[in-house]
């Protein structure tokens, strides 16, 4: 026997089930008084190096003249995801996303005409002309067809590349993204008239101004580290930059009109993802989104802003995958 216990070689049978008995309640009540272990916590993964991040920029000169750079991460021979920052920002906008992204993924991360290490064309800025760069990557990097995640621009970005090259979207991810203003609600005072304060901004840009602090301001806490440099990088986007794309791919006065006269074209299956304290995506643009998509999955980060993956990378991620692992 175990447990250190003697017993006599000719104890009956019946008092040898009594000790057993007795024994396997004592290991039971030990067992209750110990103390809970915790289960596992599965580690979180490694963050980015950024400035490794930039030095894997590649570019690629596309055929409209526009040098690109991107980069690509994960497996290039798993299934392709195409990430498109918003506006001012960069491909770093990712970096706190990507690790809790299946690495099996081939992503391809991608800096906007006009940003980053991207070219500065004196123009042009419509949605469309930048849907077509990503059209222009995916023809030269051999690319058939992509899941495509955008963030705010990017989102629409996404949604036009979407609309106008189907047979290339498998699935498509809108990250505080918009409909635009419906017409027939009364305009409200928005909680942060980003449009007047750039309209506002002189060169050389400050990162550091109180303008570029609230523009990446989030209600949780993110990154410091990050924050600087996103601000850091828009300083060096020059002003007529800033103005073009405000006026040519994000016109408040036209916005509903153009966006929700493409929506119909969109057939990918869509997943829209806000923050519920997002500043800019206020209820109303959203609202017209969710109604001119009704077969869209939609999920809300309660109590975060406009970069929900900034502030929950890892809740943000679970919602992505799941979503393009369905397909």
């Amino acid at each position: 026997m175990s447990h250190g216990v003697k017993l006599p070689f000719d104890m009956p049978s019946r008092a040898l089930r009594s000790v057993h008995f007795v024994m396997l309640l004592a290991l039971g009540a030990l067992a209750l008084l110990a103390p809970l272990r915790a289960p596992a916590m599965t580690p979180a993964p490694a963050k980015i190096d950024l400035d490794e991040f930039e030095r894997m920029k590649r570019t690629m000169r596309l055929s409209d003249g526009v040098e690109i750079a991107y980069l690509e991460r994960g497996n290039p021979s798993g299934p392709p995801v195409v990430l498109i920052h918003g506006y001012t920002d960069s491909a770093r906008d990712w970096a706190p996303l990507i690790p809790y992204l299946p690495p099996q993924w081939h992503l391809i991360v991608v800096d906007i005409r006009g940003h980053g290490r991207s070219s500065k064309p004196e123009c042009c800025y419509s949605r469309l002309d930048f849907a077509y760069d990503i059209k222009l990557l995916l023809d030269g990097l051999k690319i058939p067809k992509a899941d495509i995640i955008g963030h705010s621009l990017g989102s629409i970005i996404a949604q036009t590349f979407a609309e106008y090259w189907p047979e290339r979207t498998r699935r498509l991810v809108l990250i505080s993204s918009t409909g635009g203003w419906p017409p027939d609600l009364p305009r409200t005072h928005p909680q942060l008239d980003y449009a007047a304060e750039i309209r506002k901004l002189k060169e050389p840009l400050d990162p550091d101004s109180p303008f570029m602090i609230a523009w990446w301001d989030s209600p949780t806490h993110v990154d410091p580290d990050l924050n600087r440099r996103q601000r850091e990088d828009a300083a060096r986007i020059p002003l007529r930059v800033w103005l073009a794309v405000l006026d040519e791919a994000l016109s408040a006065d036209h916005g509903y009109e153009d966006l929700q006269s493409t929506l119909p074209r969109l057939v990918a299956p869509t997943l829209l993802i806000w923050g519920s304290r997002d500043p800019l995506m206020e209820e109303p643009v959203r609202q017209s989104l969710r109604r001119a998509l009704p077969a869209a999955q939609v999920k809300v980060f309660e109590g975060l802003g406009h970069n929900p993956f900034w502030e929950d990378p890892a809740g943000v991620a679970q919602v992505i995958e799941r979503f393009l692992l369905t397909g």
